[in-house]
């Protein structure tokens, strides 16, 4: 990469690390959004759910529609707007009003984070691709490691609005560097909006989709009952609930470094096996949190496998849209964070369920059958890529032999 791509995907890499930020900071603010606004912890753990499936519904259809416009004053509009959806929600008193704030970011981020990797997919040179990617989904990694960490510090020091004023204030600073970096000649697609909603059709893509939602969701029936996992369970003091989730961050970068060279080397045949390991993982959980050390342990693991899939997925999506729907490339830079939004979605609510009506812990065995599911479906993904790659080699082979090949 030269200099100027190379700002690019630090500019990129700094967007997705305030999006992150603002998307996950609430999570580890559970407890005190719920005390302050006198409802339950379940209520308020529906926020990430709302967050997840506003995300999942609206990215595909707005990135659909927004496709025909520049990218540049569009990206600009949207990080506008994602930093009034944050200031909406610090002002927020009721429960109405944070639903519909969070519900604004939620749609506005999943645009953006879909323009990021169309821009980055478009700007970089091939054989750059999946490190630039993989170095921009990496901001929701840091976003878990700084970014989470340092908003539940300021919620905790100055009341949960003080973090979403935080998110805001990141978002300015993500909006003037993007500003500057940000190509302007980047032009939209003038293809229909009928001709990218196929790509939707497409089984392989379908089946593909919910991969990463399945993988995320059996993370999420756990990670978003850390903190009264962590309160309730294993007994950790409310002063060292931060410092926890910056360690399972800073696991988590680890996560996003392996994704990046899986996704170089047979990525989708791998994730068949890491998914079986996730299931393992979690199961774990059930019985090291007996322990302190041994549920540590566990949700270390726990954070390693938790981002492997993303580099894989967004180059399998983008590479498919390549050769079946060159018109929707953009909306299938959007499917592997919808997929992951509808993953959390999934998770999230499960998790509820499963609080609400058994044993807290039991969020762990539950998550492990989801993984469980997300490897069956990797398994089928990889065998179809076989036989087309085999069909394919099968017709070349035949029309070598007869000469008649275009």
């Amino acid at each position: 990469m030269n200099r100027q791509q190379k700002f690019l995907t630090f500019t990129l890499f700094i967007l997705t690390f305030v999006l992150g930020t603002s998307e996950f900071v609430i999570i580890s603010l559970l407890s005190d959004v719920a005390s302050e606004l006198g409802i339950s912890i379940s209520t308020v753990g529906s926020l990430v759910s709302a967050f997840a499936i506003s995300f999942a519904i609206g990215t595909p259809i707005l990135t659909a529609i927004f496709s025909r416009f520049a990218k540049y004053p569009l990206m600009l509009t949207l990080i506008a707007i994602f930093v009034t959806g944050n200031i909406l929600t610090a002002l927020s008193e009721t429960y109405v009003l944070l639903l519909v704030s969070r519900i604004l970011t939620a749609v506005v981020t999943g645009v953006l984070i879909a323009l990021a990797m169309a821009v980055a997919s478009e700007t970089m040179p091939a054989e750059k691709r999946g490190t630039a990617i993989s170095i921009i989904f990496s901001g929701f990694t840091i976003a878990s490691v700084i970014g989470v960490p340092l908003g539940t510090f300021i919620g905790q020091w100055g009341g949960w609005q003080m973090a979403f004023w935080f998110a805001a204030l990141l978002g300015v600073i993500s909006l003037l560097a993007s500003a500057v970096t940000i190509p302007k000649g980047l032009k939209g697609s003038s293809s229909s909006l009928q001709k990218q909603i196929g790509l939707l059709t497409n089984t392989r893509i379908i089946i593909a989709f919910f991969i990463p939602a399945l993988s995320i969701a059996a993370t999420y029936t756990v990670y978003t009952y850390l903190t009264p996992l962590l309160q309730e369970v294993l007994f950790v003091p409310n002063q060292s609930i931060s410092l926890v989730f910056l360690l399972y961050g800073i696991i988590s970068i680890f996560s996003t470094l392996i994704g990046g060279k899986l996704a170089a080397h047979n990525g989708i045949g791998k994730l068949r096996y890491v998914y079986l390991m996730q299931a393992a993982i979690l199961a774990s959980l059930y019985v090291s949190s007996h322990t302190l050390l041994g549920g540590f342990i566990s949700l270390s693991f726990m954070a390693l496998v938790v981002y492997i899939m993303n580099s894989t997925m967004q180059l399998y999506f983008i590479d498919l849209a390549d050769k079946h729907f060159p018109a929707a490339r953009d909306l299938a830079s959007s499917l592997t964070p919808v997929s992951v939004n509808v993953g959390i979605a999934l998770g999230s609510a499960l998790g509820g369920f499963i609080t609400t009506n058994r044993e807290l812990i039991d969020v762990s065995w539950v998550g492990a059958i989801v993984a469980i599911a997300a490897s069956l479906l990797t398994f089928i993904s990889y065998s179809l890529d076989r036989k087309a790659m085999s069909f394919h080699n099968h017709t070349l082979e035949d029309c070598q032999t007869r000469k008649s090949c275009n």
